[in-house]
């Protein structure tokens, strides 16, 4: 399995929407757990990363930056 690398202000496409119908997300904090906003309405959950690189459909915009 391949590890990618998020940062900080990546927008997220997730293969399941949002029930407010989103399926956009962007990420706000890294580590063993990451911190995703919904895009759509604000929610914001944090994920184990295994389960966040599961479920990852694409990166719809990418930050550059390293997140630190």
């Amino acid at each position: 399995m391949d590890i990618v690398k998020y940062n900080i202000g990546d927008v997220l496409k997730l293969k399941k929407a949002h029930p407010c119908g989103s399926d956009e997300w962007e990420v706000t904090r890294i580590g063993a757990d990451f911190k995703i906003k919904c895009l759509g309405c604000g929610h914001i959950v944090m994920i184990p990363r295994h389960e966040l690189q599961k479920n990852v459909k694409k990166i719809v915009k990418q930050n550059n930056n390293d997140g630190e």
